[in-house]
């Protein structure tokens, strides 16, 4: 397991640099952590990272944004905090956008657990007492 923490959100695109550096060649990662903890506020950071040329913004309505990075590669960012059973998932195609080679973030992957594919990175988000963040990666 490897650990960062977020001390302030000055510190963000530091973190989300050394995240990118240690977990590379990794695609599919998945973000556990309560509600405001700030996973969307990580994906945006390693968005920007990599290079999107977009504005990102939480796909909580619409399960999944699509994000093009200047490189053109592309970026998937999912929040199934919406879903009520995992045939929803299964309707739009997971199985496409997974397996793809680009990178998925995924908020909420509790709600899809049988279906993340074994070569998943489990990032667990948890706010400290003093409202720092621990980033914990297995």
């Amino acid at each position: 397991m490897q650990t960062f923490q977020l001390k302030s959100l000055t510190e963000l695109s530091v973190v989300a640099d050394k995240f990118l550096r240690f977990t590379k060649g990794k695609k599919v990662f998945a973000f556990f952590g309560p509600m405001g903890v700030g996973k969307t506020t990580f994906i945006k950071a390693l968005c920007n990272e990599l290079g999107v040329i977009e504005i990102v913004t939480s796909p909580t309505f619409a399960l999944v944004n699509e994000y093009q990075t200047a490189k053109g590669l592309i970026i998937y960012h999912f929040d199934f905090y919406r879903i009520n059973k995992i045939e929803e998932v299964y309707d739009f195609g997971y199985e496409d956008y997974f397996y793809s080679n680009n990178y998925c973030f995924i908020e909420w992957p509790d709600k899809i657990a049988e279906i993340l594919p074994e070569n998943v990175v489990f990032v667990q988000m948890v706010e400290n007492e003093d409202g720092t963040r621990t980033i914990n990666i297995r």
